[in-house]
């Protein structure tokens, strides 16, 4: 069995580390940790797993202190995960599998954004073999590709490979965290430093250019997206996320043309259908708030195709169908909604209404009460205003 060790760097890391760890630590050899000044219980609960914890003297650089951490690697391959991330240990065997040819030299990993308002899938390089050749670059955003890229001119015969499951879930976007962590402002200083010095990077472009829009900041967002669309020698992932982003600015900047020649660009690109699912996903809500509905339901369908459980696709779908008059087909497209999600209160809203349409009266009284207990849990106000219109048309609870 090949040797995978798992390298991370942590700062204050004790609440989340312990599912991080746990995720994993069946299937390495060995953890090693850099500490970069925690002070509180992160390396003690590292300890606690068997992790060689190590100190570093953070430099506001995150390659260094990942490069730092490769120098005790003793194992074939290194895996890269932060405390944020939990390993699905599903993956494993097709993990080994892949680790196991002599010719593979990095494996991409599907991550899920979990809680991301942006595309909830990315690929990431994350397990690669220890090669000496093969380091991070970049202060923020670190990253093997630059090395890894290097070192296939001059060694022809290695592959990069893409594994096809999914196998991190990553949960630092969630807003509380995001706001605890400071993130975004972090990750913009870092950012702007590196670009200052690299203004034809076209992944800090993307990387940039996707903060400042969530920061607010559309004029100089637009502007930097726009640039790095205009550099030659992208990678198709980092393609995909130009337009990707650039389409949902424009979007709510109201440039519905534009942004639909975005996502159509983006779903074209060369990549695992996963990664174009959020593409996929907003491209079809658009379509669906243009009225264009037969389209959305195409491009809906698309996305179950990628992810049959995908609940909230089917909840758009039943809006697409009732739009159309298609009521038995919104029915069971609300129904397999609220299947896969049992706590979607309009899912149970708008299943009972059709439901009292198609004169089902007693299966749309249970749908509208089961929305109104929802709706009292998740939104009090609106199970109000929604309890009033009911009983207006003879609805009691």
């Amino acid at each position: 069995m090949t040797n995978i060790a798992l390298c991370m760097i942590v700062k204050n890391e004790a609440k989340s580390l312990p599912n991080c760890l746990n995720s994993v630590k069946d299937f390495v050899a060995e953890m090693v940790i850099v500490d970069t000044g925690s002070t509180d219980d992160t390396r003690e609960v590292a300890q606690g797993f068997g992790a060689k914890v190590v100190d570093y003297e953070w430099n506001n650089n995150f390659a260094d202190a990942r490069n730092f951490g490769l120098g005790f690697v003793e194992s074939d391959w290194v895996l890269v995960l932060d405390a944020d991330e939990v390993f699905n240990g599903e993956v494993f065997p097709a993990i080994q599998k892949a680790v196991g040819k002599d010719d593979n030299l990095v494996v991409n990993l599907i991550r899920h954004e979990v809680g991301a308002n942006s595309s909830p899938y990315s690929l990431l390089s994350r397990l690669f073999r220890r090669h000496p050749q093969i380091n991070f670059s970049r202060p923020y955003h670190a990253l093997i590709d630059d090395a890894v890229e290097g070192l296939l001119k001059e060694e022809s015969h290695w592959q990069v490979v893409d594994l096809a499951q999914v196998a991190i879930a990553h949960y630092g976007y969630q807003p509380a965290i995001i706001e605890a962590q400071d993130k975004a402002q972090r990750g913009r200083v870092a950012m702007e430093s590196y670009l200052k010095d690299n203004p034809n990077d076209s992944y800090v472009c993307s990387k940039l250019g996707a903060l400042y829009l969530q920061l607010g900041e559309k004029k100089k967002g637009l502007k930097l997206l726009t640039k790095g669309l205009k550099l030659h020698g992208s990678s198709p992932a980092v393609t995909f996320e130009l337009h990707y982003h650039l389409a949902n600015a424009l979007v709510r900047d109201n440039q519905i043309d534009s942004a639909i020649k975005h996502y159509e660009k983006a779903i074209a690109l060369p990549l695992l259908p996963i990664i174009k699912l959020g593409a996929y996903h907003n491209y079809a809500s658009l379509s669906y708030q243009q009225k264009e509905y037969l389209r959305a339901i195409e491009l809906y369908q698309e996305c179950l195709k990628i992810q049959p459980d995908f609940a909230l696709v089917y909840y758009n779908l039943g809006l697409c169908y009732k739009a159309l008059g298609r009521n038995f087909k919104a029915i069971t497209a609300y129904q397999t909604a609220i299947k896969l999600n049992p706590t979607d209160a309009y899912a149970y809203q708008n299943l009972g209404l059709l439901l009292y349409r198609q004169a089902q009266y007693e299966d749309s009284q249970k749908a509208l009460q089961q929305a109104v207990m929802l709706h009292r849990q998740q939104n009090p106000q609106f199970a109000i205003q929604l309890e009033e219109e009911l009983r207006a048309i003879g609805f009691s609870f």
